[in-house]
């Protein structure tokens, strides 16, 4: 058996992040090892987690991963650790569409994790009650086991509303605390490295206000997960360099590990500060380059883009990679020169343009497939007309008319942000590995 929590809300916006980093932070400060996991496609909070951890933060995603995908990661790093403590995502039973996939109750259920639940609590007193049995009776398959109660006024306030919740254990009340918040900006919350962030702060304030000791027990006796047939990492033969900066910093800590048991070392650079390091191919995630872009414009590694492409290294990006990869960057009215390795020009918007999962298969030369992933951009690529589309999207916007993947030679770029649980990553390394032959 091995030890496991799922941290759920109601809604988004009831303090789930903050409480779930709060109960890490407390855990460690036992001397507890914690593996942290985040349901959904968040690049965001996992930086917080591996920060408060030490640990990567890993993704659960069963629309992305499939739920096999997530038992296997699961499996795979629930091992060696005192418990695994997942940040859920939006409500509980919040999914695609209409149906549980991808919810924080799918992955509950297929995990066979307790849930406890987190209510914001402000403005209601036994109504907290009417939601906490909606929600236990909603799907008797997901072990609602605990609830922790946010924004509570006062201690009379908590008291009414524990005394109205028989079934269940109420195992934190957390006071209204406005200096324990993380800042917001158009694509989520700041990154944990540009933060400040104050761990003891938060470890005691959740000592304080939770019963630690429970939540632990809650834990208790989670099945093992699945035993998987888990690759060991391959002597590298070739070097993936990763644009890894303020501005290139959205990636899954999987794809890397995906990297290495493909045979691929990553390679970490900074566009930013104009690096060009000597690899075999190319990453470039998503993140902020409207952020930096007047040191993207002067960078060396900007103006060097070009002439590997053209010579055919490979090279994949998503979302600030594809604006990255553009010809241009028009920013408020004011045009960016870009790498140019893509025959495109990218607009910035103040109006999001799309947000949501994707599908689509791969029918490019350079990758082949099913693509699963997601997309959350606030721009426009316009492509050249005689520009190819190496994506036929059977869900999700795109670049343009259900088709996204723009590629040329062998780069390629995409709004869609991938997980390598649907992504062809094996293919991806044996392109470098065919150029470095060359």
């Amino acid at each position: 058996m091995t030890k496991a929590v799922l941290l759920a809300g109601t809604n988004s916006g009831v303090g789930k992040t903050t409480v779930s980093m709060g109960i890490m932070a407390a855990l460690k400060r036992r001397q507890m090892e914690v593996q942290p996991y985040k349901v959904g496609p968040d690049y965001i909070d996992p930086t917080y987690h591996t920060a408060i951890c030490g640990k990567p933060s890993r993704n659960l995603d069963t629309f992305m991963m499939q739920v096999d995908g997530v038992k296997d990661t699961f499996s795979r790093y629930s091992e060696n650790t005192d418990i695994n403590v997942v940040e859920g995502v939006m409500g509980l039973y919040d999914g695609m569409n209409s149906t549980e996939i991808a919810s924080s109750a799918h992955v509950a259920k297929s995990l066979g994790i307790p849930v406890i639940l987190i209510v914001n609590v402000h403005g209601m007193s036994r109504s907290a009650a009417a939601i906490v049995k909606g929600f236990s009776e909603f799907d008797r398959d997901v072990n609602i086991a605990g609830v922790i109660l946010n924004k509570v006024g006062s201690p009379r306030h908590a008291k009414m509303i524990i005394d109205s919740i028989p079934d269940i254990p109420v195992v934190g009340t957390l006071p209204r605390n406005k200096d324990i918040t993380v800042p917001s900006r158009h694509l989520g919350l700041y990154m944990a490295h540009e933060q400040d962030l104050d761990t003891e702060k938060l470890a005691s304030f959740i000592e304080e206000n939770i019963d630690l000791d429970t939540i632990i027990s809650i834990g208790e006796n989670v099945p093992d997960p699945n035993e998987i047939n888990k690759e060991e990492d391959k002597e590298p033969d070739v070097k993936i360099g990763v644009a890894y900066d303020s501005a290139f910093c959205f990636y899954y800590q999987d794809m890397f590990d995906a990297f290495r048991r493909a045979g691929a070392e990553p390679v970490f650079f900074s566009p930013i500060e104009g690096e060009l390091p000597e690899v075999d191919g190319m990453y470039f995630g998503g993140g902020y380059p409207e952020l930096h872009i007047s040191e993207l414009e002067r960078s060396k590694t900007t103006k060097s883009l070009k002439e590997l492409s053209s010579d055919g290294m490979p090279m994949y990006g998503e979302c600030g990679g594809l604006q990255y990869f553009s010809t241009s960057y028009e920013i408020d009215d004011t045009v960016y020169k870009m790498a140019d390795v893509l025959p495109a020009k990218t607009v910035r918007t103040k109006k999001l343009q799309a947000l949501g999962y994707t599908k689509g298969q791969a029918k490019g030369d350079f990758i082949k497939g099913e693509i699963r992933g997601h997309e959350f951009h606030y721009s426009v690529t316009y492509c050249d007309n005689d520009a190819r589309l190496a994506y036929e999207m059977e869900r999700g916007k795109g670049i343009i008319d259900g088709k996204d993947g723009l590629t040329e030679h062998n780069s390629l770029a995409s709004y869609t942000h991938a997980h390598p649980a649907a992504f062809p990553v094996k293919r991806f390394v044996e392109k470098c590995r065919e150029y470095k032959r060359c």
